[in-house]
């Protein structure tokens, strides 16, 4: 057996942690690129949304590689990402790409069938060394996710602009060198202490954006057009509520542990969505209003065309600009989606974020002027 793995963002680091530490043999795909998005984009169904796309060129270059089993994540509710285990599986066999696909996820709560599929993974079956790796796999995942949020925050107030990227960028092709948790953690460590040396202009106060929407799209770099290192480089903070070990943590961890999951976003967005509708969709709607409740100065919400939930997200996100007198932007993406245009309307959102704040700062002047 020898297994890949979709790119969604920094999830190769923590696949590849995992794998390392249960000595399965693997195949990384090369980073997410326009070649595995045409790749994809062939073979998908027409209406497909660009996840999907994207993961087939994944799995269909990792087979050319030798790989013969795709392990996923699974999923539940509306969103169409809890078929895509069984439509990847179809339609690589339809197109002659003789491929397993596992997913890994608890199904309808039975304990015992998730524990088959990770006996059918390893080979074998010992949990306590299972449980280890499943304990430094999600170390690896928070790591991985505090190290990220440091880049955001540093890269508006670094002196020498570039310099996060830099480091960063080194950081995500060494740790394709390291082998097995230990080896990553030291590497992940070490960039972070990069980082923190890095001078900086603590006089800044960079515009705070929020980023929300479909968990995809949000998180991998190439699908949103590098939109939080972009924003950095303009001078802009983000903050992006959904990651890696908070799914992890969250959708798979506290489904099998008697553990209370997080429900701040719930009660967040109870007033505008209080149910959940599939997808990240009550996530977009919580953490909009929390974003604006900690007087972030705008939200940008990510989707790709066609995502059910995520177009319920934005019929709702007018009513809590106008309540709460919040900015969002909403971006749609699809393989079609043209990068000069993306960014333009990006552009032109920080252009109002900024005159906004200006208003606000001048009138705050004036007002404590006339006292």
């Amino acid at each position: 057996m020898k297994i890949t793995f979709p790119h969604m963002g920094n999830t190769y680091i923590v696949a590849k942690s995992l794998l390392d530490d249960l000595g399965i043999d693997y195949v990384i795909p090369s980073f997410n690129n326009k070649k595995a998005l045409e790749t994809g984009t062939k073979y998908a169904p027409e209406m497909a949304c660009l996840p999907l796309k994207m993961n087939l060129g994944n799995y269909i270059e990792a087979y050319k590689k030798g790989a013969d089993t795709v392990l996923i994540v699974g999923g539940c509710g509306p969103c169409r990402f809890g078929y895509y285990c069984e439509m990847s599986r179809e339609i690589l066999q339809d197109n002659g790409y003789d491929m397993d696909v596992l997913t890994l996820e608890l199904p309808n709560g039975d304990i015992k069938e998730f524990l088959r599929r990770i006996k059918k993974l390893t080979g074998g079956f010992n949990i306590y060394k299972i449980l280890k790796v499943i304990k430094n796999t999600i170390m690896v995942a928070k790591k991985v996710d505090d190290l990220e949020r440091l880049t955001f925050k540093f890269r508006p107030i670094e002196i020498k602009k570039g310099s996060v990227d830099k480091i960063y960028t080194g950081f995500q092709n060494k740790v394709l060198e390291a082998k097995g948790s230990g080896e990553i953690l030291k590497l992940i460590e070490k960039t972070k202490n990069q980082i923190l040396r890095l001078e900086i202009d603590k006089k800044i106060n960079p515009i705070k954006i929020g980023i929300v929407g479909e968990i995809y799209t949000t998180i991998d770099y190439f699908t949103s057009f590098n939109i939080e290192k972009t924003l950095g480089n303009m001078g802009v903070e983000v903050d992006r509520a959904i990651t890696i070990s908070d799914w992890i943590i969250e959708h798979i961890v506290k489904n099998i542990l008697p553990i209370k999951k997080d429900d701040g976003f719930k009660i967040a967005a109870k007033p505008y969505l209080g149910a959940m509708i599939g997808g990240h969709a009550q996530e977009t709607i919580g953490n909009t209003v929390i974003y604006a409740n900690k007087n972030y100065d705008g939200v940008i919400q990510i989707y790709p065309l066609t995502c059910m939930p995520e177009i319920v997200a934005e019929s709702i996100l007018p009513s809590i600009e106008r309540d709460l007198g919040f900015p969002i932007l909403t971006l749609i993406i699809d393989e079609l989606t043209g990068e000069a245009g993306y960014m333009t309307r990006v552009e032109a959102f920080i252009d109002l974020l900024e005159k906004r704040r200006e208003r606000t700062e001048v009138g705050n002047e004036i007002a404590l002027s006339g006292s």
